[in-house]
């Protein structure tokens, strides 16, 4: 089957951050079909790479977190227009499967069924966060409905996303294929003397954020985790706080202010990079920020946290936090009682063996619910095109 992708911010692991559709591109390449990726990238031209066995078409359409909502509109509808301008060279896909990042990309697929007669796959990455990229919540809630209808499935990223699909299009066909752990890639691993000195973390319990450092990801409870440290006199805990952002210069200013001496910054790592990272990383800080939409998110530093067996935090009720809680891998911290924090934290950082209790718990869940292989079945069961049976080699017997 020739499958079509869109996705417009498609990273691979040498680029690092959130790799998703990577790994099911990947995976349905191993699983024998044809994957032709669409995305945009922040370069002058347009340019056809193959990367893994996936067929990539760049087009150019810079896109920036700091860019203003408006700036970001207009980069999402250039994407659009540009799909739909080239859609006649991808007239022989079978099926698109089109990441949802922001409303106006399911254009592509209600454009591409009407005008290739190309079924398309909606995956929705969450619940609506900022429904002034439209000009009114109710052309918005429309426009969100007229593509959920018209696809011939539904994928959600957290039970909250597909419990809200099924409510607003009833009768579809809705599959709940959260983020990927990594399991093949990351491991449980005994830290390494290399690694403690190039970060500088010999003797210390570490406490890390990874990921972009956005409004949406509300960094300042971090600062405040590192403060409470600080002000208690845990003095075995460090905090990395390692990515880029518009928020970057401000939380470094805050933390200057407090004169915090126990967090360090480091710059965005790949997907190699962060191994390293994760390797003297004792607990994982997963930071949605406090909007009713973004605890129903799949965080991507959640699940490669699971994958290489951390301790994990969350600042947010909701899934992430009950999965958290009924696994025994970690625990909440509410960011409205931030001294409570080194209570919670203090008894893994003196019990070695209650932190690897839970970190063991968290490998468990990764590997059960979230890894590679199973999550591209689910996509493949969604598409209709289960995974090919291997090949089995024809025995010869000799007659009795």
């Amino acid at each position: 089957m020739h499958i079509l992708y869109v996705d417009q911010h498609f990273k691979t692991p040498e680029e690092g951050g959130a790799i998703r559709s990577y790994y099911l591109a990947k995976g349905l390449v191993d699983a024998g079909h044809r994957v032709t990726l669409i995305s945009g990238y922040a370069g002058m031209k347009y340019k056809r790479v193959f990367i893994d066995g996936i067929h990539v078409h760049y087009l150019p359409v810079p896109y920036r977190s700091r860019m203003s909502r408006l700036g970001r509109l207009r980069a999402v509808l250039r994407f659009v227009w540009l799909v739909c301008q080239r859609a006649g060279q991808f007239r022989d896909a079978d099926v698109c499967y089109i990441t949802i990042t922001q409303p106006p990309v399911g254009l592509i697929g209600l454009y591409l069924q009407r005008k290739l007669a190309t079924s398309f796959y909606a995956e929705v990455r969450g619940l609506p966060a900022d429904p002034a990229l439209l000009a009114s919540q109710s052309l918005y809630a429309q426009l969100n409905r007229q593509i959920y209808q018209k696809a011939k499935a539904l994928v959600a990223l957290s039970p909250s996303v597909e419990q809200h699909l099924r409510q607003v299009a009833p009768g579809q066909s809705v599959y709940l294929l959260p983020n990927v752990a990594d399991c093949q890639f990351f491991s449980r691993s005994e830290r390494s003397g290399y690694h403690e000195r190039q970060f500088g973390v010999t003797g210390k319990f570490v406490v890390t954020y990874f990921g972009s450092l956005e409004p949406e990801n509300h960094l300042d409870d971090f600062i405040e985790a590192a403060q409470s440290c600080q002000q208690q006199q845990l003095k075995e805990v460090l905090f990395l706080l390692v990515g880029e952002g518009g928020e970057q210069e401000r939380l470094q200013a805050s933390a200057q202010q407090r004169f915090l001496d126990n967090i360090q910054f480091l710059p965005h790592q790949n997907k190699y990079g962060l191994l390293s990272v994760l390797n003297i990383t004792d607990a994982v800080y997963v930071s949605p920020a406090d909007h009713p939409a973004l605890p129903s998110s799949s965080p991507t530093e959640f699940f490669e946290a699971l994958a290489a067996g951390k301790l994990c935090i969350t600042n947010r009720r909701g899934w992430i936090a009950d999965l958290i809680e009924e696994n025994h891998c970690g625990f909440y911290a509410s960011p409205e009682r931030s001294p409570e924090f080194v209570s919670q934290l203090a008894p893994f950082v003196s019990d070695r063996e209650r932190l690897s209790v839970c970190q063991a718990n968290a490998r468990t869940l990764g590997e059960r619910q979230f890894e590679r292989e199973k999550q591209v079945d689910t996509l493949l069961n969604s598409l209709g095109v289960p995974r090919p049976v291997p090949h089995q080699a024809r025995v010869d017997t000799l007659p009795v």
